[in-house]
């Protein structure tokens, strides 16, 4: 297996973000043997997760403002009493630029609110959060038992809320003119442990193929996106090959894939969506036919086994101990929808928010 040159993360910087940042974004590299991972780099006070669509979230805040000096009650409870202090957020890469949107738009409202948001993945974000170490946790799947019994162990008591909708996206570069649709027994072939060193050419996956090596790129074993993946391709959560080039940082495995037109990676269908230019999404065949991923296809379910829920964790202490938590985790319930279209996220159906409006009652 080749593996491609390591890249350095890509960072944006959000028009929001200056001396005195509201959002504060670090992300947190995490090894495994065989892959390449970029260099932990602390918590810079830079905004390394945030992709190029939030150029536009400063007229998203303007409408929203807007709209609450109309004649209309727009008022969320983050517009209410002034309240100051840190949340602190750890977890998914998936869901990072998500929740960041939410603290920049929370953070014209309350400025006195500092939200760091950190992306070590849905596994470190949990070990993070089940210690007490973090008010808000970032998923791309549900905590899973040993991490329920870790909370319980630290007197972490939560709750889960779904906040969007994913449609984890499978692309190779815009240069390459061979895949435009793969099966999921052809992505269990790339991808299943069996196929270390010995799936390397393309020709391998299909004879119609050319017979050029493969270069692959995805998260690491901390990611709720590897979790998720593993599992509905590869029939079990966390069986992967393992040699492939890895990385907690998306940006990364964007670079990486639109740098080699025999590469192939997976990540958040975000991520595709602002770089659509240089990567093309590969449609899924599950037995139904090929379906490509977006909005439409995650919501009404025709983008099978790869679309699937994103969280957040509230941690009830932090919910009733902090008030800058508790206006934060309300705004962004709120203005959910909102929070979504600016992020350019898939937002919740009318089922999903009144789920998710009566999970958030259980903070109450």
């Amino acid at each position: 297996m080749h593996l491609a040159r390591s890249c350095s993360p890509l960072v944006r910087q959000s028009p929001f973000v200056d001396s005195q940042t509201v959002v504060s974004v670090h992300d947190v590299g995490t090894g495994a043997a065989h892959r390449h991972v970029p260099t932990t780099r602390g918590n810079d006070t830079v905004n390394a997760r945030i992709p190029n669509r939030f150029a536009a979230l400063g007229a998203a805040v303007l409408l929203v403002v807007l709209a609450a000096c109309g004649g209309q009650d727009n008022s969320s409870s983050g517009g209410g009493d002034s309240v100051s202090g840190e949340v602190v957020v750890d977890g998914s890469s998936t869901v990072g630029p998500l929740t960041s949107a939410a603290g920049e738009l929370f953070g014209e409202e309350q400025s006195g609110v500092k939200v760091s948001v950190g992306t070590s993945g849905t596994g470190g974000g949990f070990e993070k959060f089940c210690v007490g170490e973090t008010d808000v946790s970032d998923a791309s799947r549900p905590i899973e038992d040993e991490e329920i019994a870790a909370c319980k162990k630290g007197g972490v008591e939560y709750v889960e809320l779904q906040v969007a909708t994913d449609a984890l996206t499978v692309v190779v570069s815009s240069d390459n003119d061979f895949i435009e649709c793969l099966t999921t027994d052809e992505l269990k072939t790339l991808w299943e442990p069996g196929a270390e060193g010995t799936i390397t050419k393309w020709s391998q996956v299909n004879p119609d193929f050319p017979d050029e090596t493969i270069e692959l790129f995805g998260p690491g074993t901390d990611s709720g996106t590897f979790d998720y993946f593993t599992d509905v391709i590869n029939g079990e959560e966390g069986a992967s090959r393992s040699d492939y080039n890895a990385s907690e940082d998306d940006n990364v495995l964007v670079q990486g894939v639109e740098g080699s037109a025999n590469a192939l990676g997976y990540f958040g269908y975000t991520y595709f969506e602002e770089n659509s230019d240089a990567l093309k999404a590969v449609q899924i065949d599950s037995g139904k036919g090929c379906v490509e991923p977006s909005p439409e296809t995650a919501a009404d379910g025709t983008y099978t086994p790869l679309s699937r829920p994103l969280f957040i964790y509230v941690s009830k202490k932090s919910y009733a101990d902090k008030p800058q938590v508790a206006a934060f985790v309300d705004y962004y319930v709120e203005q959910d929808q909102n929070i979504a279209e600016v992020a350019k996220f898939i937002a919740l159906n009318d089922e999903q928010r009144s789920a998710l409006e009566g999970a958030t009652a259980e903070l109450k």
